[in-house]
Order: structure tokens, then sequence, then C-alpha cells
């Protein structure tokens, strides 16, 4: 090779590490950043910006369920903050309403069938439920309950209703108080018969406050001597006596809930036999209303014999003994 060859040589290869020297990327720079994309790239300060896209799982403003009605004082706090959830999560809401009425003597039914509810009392399936809780924790007066109901279009109905039109309530819910008269168990299908009852109130003096009594005796006693005719002379003696008694109390009225029988009768029908519902109580009862049934040793096509309107039983509930209006 002669000396011009290896001057020119020399010459390429220095102009190739200057250029080497003043790229960007260097020489070599194709497998860097390669290298930079499959393993350091998770480093490089776009990906750190990024990185906090990954969201994790939301944190539930509810809680447990089970512990909201606890957290507050009295019903009406209770019911407002379940509201105010609406505006995050519907859901949560009514979870968290439904935890108001079970954890509390809850008895805002003007609440619950105000606007802010409406649209859940439409689709909720448990609305029904619920509603009919809030009426027994009332006092189980489901005659004077009914028209608040209804006011607000609620479709539950009373049993007088549907038995009047039992085509038209089929399938729909009714509510009605009533005693268990007797359970029966034919098969694993148990039938409740239940006797409708209407809520009276009986009026009775109650003592309040303090009273006072006072008690006093007098006697008189003492003898006359003297003559008394042809009796002759006589010493008449004698003792009179008399007594006060006052006595005064301070009293106010009260009143006390009484069932009497409306003279309707209904057959209850359950998935399984419930042991808590015990004959001789009252219960504000949920019930979807299935037919009029001809009862045992009738026949279907007699219009005189005896029928009874036939309910599947969605849920029932103990009234509360003080009425609220």
């Amino acid at each position: 090779m002669s000396a011009f060859q290896k001057l020119s040589k020399r010459v390429v290869r220095s102009g190739a590490v200057l250029l080497c020297a003043l790229a960007a990327t260097g020489c070599g720079s194709s497998r860097h950043t390669h290298l930079r994309d499959e393993g350091e790239a998770t480093s490089s300060p776009a990906v750190e910006q990024a990185a906090p896209v990954v969201k994790s799982a939301p944190t539930r403003p509810l809680g447990d369920p089970r512990s909201f009605g606890a957290r507050y004082a009295t019903p009406a706090q209770c019911e407002a903050a379940a509201r105010r959830l609406l505006a995050t999560s519907r859901d949560d809401a009514w979870t968290a309403l439904t935890s108001c009425v079970n954890g509390q003597h809850f008895t805002l039914l003007s609440a619950v069938l105000g606007d802010a509810w409406a649209e859940e009392l439409r689709v909720r399936p448990d609305a029904a439920q619920l509603l009919a809780q809030v009426v027994a924790k009332r006092g189980g007066s489901v005659d004077g309950e009914l028209p608040l109901l209804h006011a607000r279009k609620v479709p539950i109905f009373g049993l007088t209703a549907a038995v009047s039109q039992p085509e038209v309530y089929k399938g729909r819910y009714v509510l009605l108080r009533a005693q268990v008269a007797d359970v029966r168990i034919d098969g694993d299908k148990p039938t409740v018969w239940l006797v409708e009852q209407k809520l009276g109130s009986v009026e009775y003096e109650h003592p309040v406050g303090y009273g006072s009594r006072k008690d006093s005796t007098t006697v008189y006693s003492g003898a006359v001597g003297g003559e008394v005719g042809a009796l002759g002379r006589s010493n008449p003696g004698g003792q009179v006596s008399s007594s006060q008694r006052e006595q005064s109390t301070s009293t106010a009225r009260r009143f006390d809930n009484v069932s009497e029988e409306t003279g309707r009768e209904a057959l209850g029908r359950l998935p399984k036999a419930d042991p808590f519902l015990e004959p001789g109580k009252d219960f504000v009862v949920l019930a979807r209303f299935d037919g009029i049934r001809v009862t045992s040793g009738g026949d279907d096509e007699d219009e005189d014999a005896p029928r009874l309107p036939v309910l599947t039983i969605v849920g029932y509930y103990a009234p509360h003994p003080l009425v609220v209006y």
C-alpha cells in the first residue's frame, strides 16, 4: 500500500470520528436508543409524569353500610346525609338511607316521599319493603298511611281495593295490618291465615305530677241529767263524731292503640316456615296480590261460595306501639 493510500485512510477515519463526536446521538446511537426503549425508558421524565394516570380503587364515601345509620344522632340528620350522597352515587345514597331506616326509629315518611328520593322509589326493587318498614315504625296505621303513598303515586294498595277488583290489582303490592291466626304447612310451603286489623285508640286518665290528701276526724261527747216526765230522773249521755277527707290529683289524657278486626281475611304464602311470624301477634305485611281463591269445600261456579284473597308475603314488620301523625 502506498503512502498516499495510508494517508487517505487516516483522513477518512478521522472524519468519521469527528462526525461521531458532533452528532447528537453519537456513534452507535440506534443500539443505545433501543436499550433505553426496552429498559431505561421507564425512568424518563415523560414516563414519570404519565405514571399518576394509573388510578387506584376510588374511596367510597359510604364506608361500612351497616354502620352508616349509627353515625348520626337523629333520623333527620341521617336522612340528610344519605340525600347528599345522591350527587356522587345513587347506589351509595340508597344503601345509606336503608341503613338509616334499619338502624334507627325512622319515622320520616314525608322525607322519603320527597322529590329527592322519587326516582329511587320508582326503580329500586326493595323500595316497597323500605316504605313498609317506615309505616310499621310509625305505628302501623296502614289506613292512615296509604293516602300519603298514593299522593306520590307509589303503587302500593290496600286489601279492600284488591278484593273489590281482583283482576285490576293482581300482581300488585298490597299493604295491610294483620294478625296471624294460624300457620299450616302443606309439604314444604307454609300458609299463614291472616286476619286484617284496623288501628283504633282508647282514652284513659293517667295520673301525673303530685297529689294532695287531707283527712280529719272530730268527736263530740257529753251527758245530760234531769227529770224526764213519768220516767222520773234520767241521765242520758252520748257521743257524736264527724270526719272529713280531701284528696286531689293531677291527671292527663292518654291514648292506647287498639287493634280491631275489619272482617277481612287472607291466605299468605311463604317460601319456607318462619318461626318469628307468631300467631296472635300483629304485623304490617307487605305482599303481592295473587287473586281470589274459593275456600275448601266450595265450588268455583258457585257465586255464593266463600272466597279468600291469596297473597305472597314479601316482608312483614312489627308495628311500633306509638302512632306518629
